[in-house]
């Protein structure tokens, strides 16, 4: 999860260490054989490497914009998810008769299975162990489905009928709570989907496979006058295109724990500072600082 703005040149570096490491390697062999050894004579024309920098540039601009907007999405449904959480407590707040007895038990009851709710979705989003305050909710209320989040939603509802049993909300107030639930499980579905949803391996190879072809022509049409510009020059250009692919790869998984993830964690703090002062709670978490470094 990213906690900060910045992301460490050193930590992205990492990923593509071992494209650097094979890339620099071909590159100062190829340049020096190609200036001084049996490779001189070999000469491709510019514009055949040309075309092949043109077909990696499109391809990585698809690639590009389709991982951005599965991140764009994953980002615009957990704003759905904080506006309707709380929406949900602002219901609940305003919609339960206050004059009856347990109102403020079912607003608090309602208000922490939201909060817990969250913190649960973005944990099974991410197929990371629950987390010890989930664990204790889920525990507490001999809650042991597979899909705890699901489960948090359908208490909402057992909750909201009772409500409506004891004649807490009217029919109209039920169905507007109801509603909210809907949109949150609706919400909880996209980014199941988003997760489930695999990016083609194949377009993956294909890119990768194509610019690894660029980087092998590339020294064979370059002037061989200078052998460090040589040198640079093939080495520079095909790790950009390198680097380009790999911010996409973390950018198409926005549910994964890396650099690039939607901050889910960070939106459920904000969700239960909100909604827990929206019912008056004094005991509200403080906002924590964010790091340079993400959770891994």
């Amino acid at each position: 999860m990213l906690l900060n703005k910045r992301i460490s040149i050193f930590d992205f570096l990492k990923t593509i260490k071992f494209d650097l490491i094979f890339i620099g390697s071909y590159s100062i062999l190829v340049g020096y054989m190609d200036q001084y050894g049996f490779l001189s004579k070999i000469s491709i024309p510019i514009a055949i490497t040309g075309v092949f920098g043109t077909a990696v540039a499109l391809l990585l601009g698809f690639r590009t914009n389709q991982a951005y907007e599965r991140w764009w999405e994953a980002r615009i449904i957990w704003g759905a998810i904080v506006n309707d959480s709380r929406t949900l407590v602002r219901q609940c707040v305003s919609f339960f008769a206050r004059g009856q007895g347990g109102y403020q038990k079912m607003v608090k009851e309602m208000t922490d299975r939201q909060v817990i709710w969250c913190y649960a979705l973005g944990e099974s989003l991410r197929k990371l162990p629950f987390s010890t305050r989930v664990k204790v909710y889920s525990e507490s209320y001999g809650i042991k489905a597979f899909n705890i989040p699901n489960a948090l939603l359908s208490q909402h509802s057992e909750t909201l009928l009772k409500a409506k049993e004891i004649g807490m909300v009217n029919d109209f107030q039920q169905v507007q709570i109801d509603s909210t639930i809907a949109r949150l499980c609706d919400s909880m579905g996209k980014c199941e989907r988003i997760k489930n949803t695999v990016f083609p391996k194949a377009h993956s190879l294909l890119i990768h496979l194509i610019i690894y072809v660029f980087a092998t022509m590339l020294p064979f049409g370059l002037d061989d006058k200078n052998i460090a510009v040589e040198i640079a020059i093939t080495f520079i250009i095909p790790v950009i295109f390198i680097a380009i692919e790999k911010t996409s790869i973390l950018m198409q998984d926005p549910f994964e724990n890396d650099p690039l993830d939607t901050p889910m964690t960070d939106l459920a703090e904000t969700i239960e500072i909100n909604i827990k002062q929206m019912i008056g709670e004094t005991d509200v978490p403080v906002k924590k600082e964010p790091t340079d470094y993400y959770i891994l």
